[in-house]
């Protein structure tokens, strides 16, 4: 379970082994976490730190794509290596061919049989398969099923 004190720990690991990158990925991700907690006014519990590491980690990757267009290669190895440090507080990411398999479950489950469905799909889904597979790779499955 994901809880502020596992990226507390895993901060406080990286200063003592001095490695700045880490140090300063999980100062950005506690930061995330804290202002989230502010914003609702709640405590951070497993599921919503999920959210976090994976918005973070989508982040990143749009952050590539952009430093790929600039030839910035240090920042794509920096990036890289944030989303690596991220990923391996999320459970093990789910294939494409089981998302589809979930999703062909799903839209059986809800009668799904058009497009104009998804969204019934979508929010049968989106729950089960929390924290092993994005919502852009489960959209992409329904809406490949459902085309």
């Amino acid at each position: 379970m994901l809880t502020k004190n596992t990226f507390e720990d895993a901060l406080h690991d990286a200063m003592r082994q001095k490695d700045e990158t880490a140090k300063n990925t999980y100062k950005i991700l506690l930061s995330s976490i804290k202002m989230l907690e502010i914003e609702k006014g709640i405590v951070a519990d497993d599921p919503i730190i999920q959210g976090i590491l994976q918005k973070e980690i989508k982040m990143r990757r749009e952050s590539i794509n952009e430093f790929q267009k600039g030839e910035r290669a240090d920042l794509i190895e920096l990036a890289e290596t944030e989303i690596a440090l991220l990923e391996k507080f999320l459970p093990k990411q789910m294939s494409d061919e089981d998302i589809k398999k979930a999703a062909a479950d799903a839209i059986q489950e809800t009668g799904a049989t058009l497009p104009s469905d998804m969204g019934k799909v979508m929010k049968v889904l989106v729950p089960k398969l929390a924290g092993q597979a994005s919502a852009d790779r489960i959209s992409a499955a329904v809406r490949s099923l459902l085309s």
